[in-house]
């Protein structure tokens, strides 16, 4: 968007007071996110809930000098005024403006629910083929679809955007600034329903903004939908997708079962597709993805490319480890039908045996007894050992409800009671409406109350995990390292999570870590790569594969299995030398080893060795030396075994640098979080990890005051020093003190003044307009963690594996 004071005033039939050529842009409605005061308009936007006027000063004081308002203040000087009789109808007739500027194809995707993530899903797969602009996040609404709107730009070839409503009459509003060339239809659900009589209302609603369409894709499975919509738009080009067979496209063969391909018919064509999730939401967001990218003319083979990519099922849920050895599953965004189902298919991806629900009053919908039945029902299908109701309108229904059942008016009822302190080892699942303030429930039942935090993105590491195996052949298999307690992100939890997404094999370093993943349920193959002599015993026991590089380890190591009687031929790995010098065997010990390897009753699953410099552009020789003398290595012991095991040497960086190396299977570890030495990649990774804080408290020191510990720094000026509860007992090294690291607040560094404490430092935020309680973050994207790393003098690995046990680790899938 760029345009002159003067422009948008004539646009919008508004009042301009002052200067006429001033160039505009971005319009930002939120002050907290405005970072720059170049060609930037504040829009001024008042609800029922809050005044955006008030805010104004805050904006000039941020340097804005254009002010988008519905009331002129004049005693704000040197300011421009456009002044607008409706701020929200001010943005729409702008956003429609700009929008016919342009001639690009456009997508609208609507629906209840799936429509961000059939949006990110479709732009991961285009955004190297098109030029591609689309709605930030979850953009949909009266606001934030002429936000959307007003991204574009004349390079771009494709939009993509989302576009929601909540209530009678706002889709007409939409659908004139916006008429997308192709419709997009996903799951009609319950979200919103409230605010309609009837489910038809709801769906002509949603459907009027396909009045201009030429093409409407839909799901339609829901009998309703399918009617109305091929009885109003019987002259358009209409494509179904769904579960059931009468849909254009849909899955021919058991979804639920073991196959290994799903069959999706489309048409008279067949796609064969490996897709791991087989959630409801995932396969239909998938058959939406498919079908858009036919109409978009993409071939068989690169749509299939580019499903095989899409696996993780985006949603807003977090766990963290409660007291009593509980987990604590927190969803408490969204309460509607859908997303409880979503939510109990997300339960059964943990090995704990007992679960307890906390479930509030439904917000939406309209007949109660219905609702309530319906939810008892599926409720009682997921074997809860306890269940407790919240709310007015559910404690009726207590009745339908198998489990032992428990009734409270409010969350402070249930929180007061003890019922809570007699769940012991359980995973509790905390599913309500926002308005019942259930996040205090968190609160009350997580082990760990430190504000600050290491949030783990499971989404993020899938989709790193995907994006490196799109460089790989089908058939290599993957082991994920979760040695070092994962990199310091947590133990079992990222092993369940990646055992739940089939990955082939574990890593860890010592025997302990692997008997604590087989205790918490993990039966993944896992690999130890440092089996110590004391820990042969515990091995065997719990079923792990050891690493043997030195005929010392492989003679203990058999001389335990003989002792133990081992019947089987026992799962070893065999590490060489070809280059690290730190572990292996050597090219002359080949002879002796496969004698030996013979004559013991033990099964080489994999041969393996490990690249020293592969992500160092400088040693490429080295490394092809290295990989040169592992082939040559491997293939000489492997001539005198009577199979032939598996071979990996790839590590993160080896995938992406040496991906024609990969043989049978690779390692990844630091790229599951979103490290890579090649910056094409790189662009396609996402942070995995946020370590964040808050402030704690906001002081205003004079100049020549001192800061902390020996008075390292001292004011030059008057300023804020901002204190967050986070030092070197957290992991915090005390070199980056003294304004060698920074921090990031509201998007902006700021440095972290005198000596790094153990349990708290110092940050010096000038006179920005920053509050207690605010979050800081001290490593994610700004600053990042190999920014965060730089400050430290070291490497990620270090800054991971560093962070202390007592910071709470929470995970979520956003």
């Amino acid at each position: 968007m760029k345009y002159s004071t003067q422009n948008i005033a004539e646009i919008t039939g508004s009042k301009l007071i002052g200067s006429d050529d001033l160039l505009i842009k971005t319009i930002e409605f939120d002050t907290r996110n405005i970072y720059t005061s170049s060609k930037i308009a504040f829009l001024a936007i008042n609800t029922s809930k809050n005044s955006g006027e008030k805010y104004i000063q805050s904006a000039v004081e941020k340097g804005v000098k254009i002010i988008i308002s519905e009331h002129y203040f004049p005693n704000l000087k040197d300011v421009t005024w456009i002044i607008v009789d409706n701020a929200i109808q001010f943005i729409q007739k702008l956003a429609k403006y700009h929008l016919q500027q342009f001639s690009l194809k456009t997508i609208g995707i609507t629906g209840s629910n799936g429509k961000t993530i059939v949006k990110e899903w479709l732009y991961q797969s285009i955004f190297d083929e098109f030029i591609t602009v689309k709605s930030p996040k979850s953009f949909n609404s009266q606001l934030g679809l002429p936000v959307s709107l007003l991204e574009i730009t004349e390079r771009d070839e494709l939009g993509i955007f989302e576009v929601g409503i909540s209530k009678l009459g706002e889709m007409e509003i939409l659908e004139n600034i916006f008429s997308p060339e192709i419709g997009v239809l996903t799951h009609i659900g319950s979200a919103h329903a409230s605010n309609f009589e009837t489910e038809e209302q709801l769906i002509k609603e949603k459907i009027a903004l396909f009045k201009h369409s030429k093409t409407i894709i839909f799901n339609g499975d829901n009998a309703l939908v399918y009617n109305l919509i091929t009885n109003l738009y019987s002259s358009k080009n209409l494509i179904s997708f769904g579960f059931e067979s009468y849909n254009n496209v849909y899955i021919k063969n058991e979804w639920r079962g073991t196959s290994e391909k799903l069959i999706i018919q489309y048409f008279n064509e067949e796609f064969k597709i490996p897709i791991s999730q087989r959630d409801e939401a995932t396969l239909s967001n998938a058959m939406c993805v498919i079908t858009l990218l036919k109409e978009l003319k993409f071939d068989h083979a690169e749509i299939t490319k580019k499903i095989n990519a899409l696996k993780a099922v985006e949603m807003r849920l977090e766990s963290v480890n409660g007291l009593r050895n509980n987990l604590v599953i927190n969803d408490s965004y969204n309460l509607d039908m859908d997303s409880l189902k979503i939510a109990f298919q997300f339960i059964h991806q943990y090995n704990k045996p007992k679960k307890s629900l906390i479930l509030t009053d439904f917000v939406e919908g309209k007949d109660s007894e219905k609702l309530y039945h319906e939810v008892a029902e599926l409720t009682n299908q997921q074997d809860f050992s306890k269940v407790f109701l919240i709310g007015e309108e559910i404690v009726n229904f207590e009745n339908l409800f198998t489990a032992q059942t428990f009734t409270f008016n409010n969350t402070t009822e249930l929180i007061e009671s003890t019922q809570l302190n007699q769940i012991e080892d359980e995973l509790i699942l905390l599913k309500g409406a926002r308005k019942f303030e259930t996040d205090r429930l968190k609160t009350f039942l997580e082990l760990q109350k430190h504000d600050t935090v290491l949030e783990v993105n499971l989404n993020a590491i899938i989709h790193n995990i995907n994006i490196h195996k799109s460089l790989l052949h089908p058939e290599t298999k993957m082991m994920a390292m979760v040695k070092a307690y994962s990199y310091g992100l947590g133990g079992y939890e990222i092993a369940e999570f990646l055992q739940h997404h089939h990955i082939d094999y574990l890593g860890v370093a010592y025997a302990d870590e692997g008997i604590d993943l087989r205790k918490n349920g993990i039966t993944t193959p896992i690999m130890v790569m440092n089996p110590e002599q004391h820990s042969y015993n515990s091995i065997i026991d719990y079923n792990l594969e050891p690493e043997i590089y030195s005929f010392r380890v492989l003679d203990l190591f058999n001389e335990q299995l003989l002792h133990k009687g081992t019947q089987r031929k026992y799962p070893i790995h065999i590490k060489l030398e070809t280059g690290m010098h730190r572990l292996g065997f050597k090219a002359d010990e080949l002879i002796e080893l496969k004698q030996k390897l013979n004559t013991m009753n033990v099964e080489v699953k994999s041969i393996f060795s490990h690249l020293s410099s592969a992500d160092d552009e400088n040693e490429k020789d080295y490394t092809m030396d290295q990989i040169l003398t592992f082939s040559q290595n491997s293939e000489k012991l492997m001539e005198g075994l009577q199979y032939r095991p598996m071979r990996h040497i790839l590590n993160s960086s080896g995938i992406v640098n040496y991906s024609d190396f990969q043989y049978d299977m690779v390692r990844i570890g630091i790229g599951m979080i979103g490290i890579s030495p090649d910056q094409k990649i790189k662009k396609q990774l996402r942070n995995a990890v946020r370590f964040k804080t808050v402030i704690s408290q906001i002081s205003e020191v004079e100049k020549g005051d001192s800061i902390g510990y020996n008075r390292k720094f001292k004011a030059e000026n008057t300023t804020k020093i901002a204190t967050i509860p986070v030092g070197y007992a957290d992991g915090i090294p005390r070199l980056i003190g003294n304004e060698v690291g920074k921090v990031g607040i509201h998007q902006k560094l700021f440095p972290i003044i005198g000596n790094v404490c153990m349990d708290m430092m110092m940050i010096n935020i000038g006179n920005e307009s920053i509050n207690e309680g605010e979050e800081v973050i001290i490593f994610n994207d700004k600053p990042s963690l190999e920014e965060f790393s730089n400050y430290c003098k070291t490497i990620p690995y270090e800054v991971l594996t560093s962070i202390s046990r007592r910071v709470k680790r929470i995970y979520i899938k956003d």
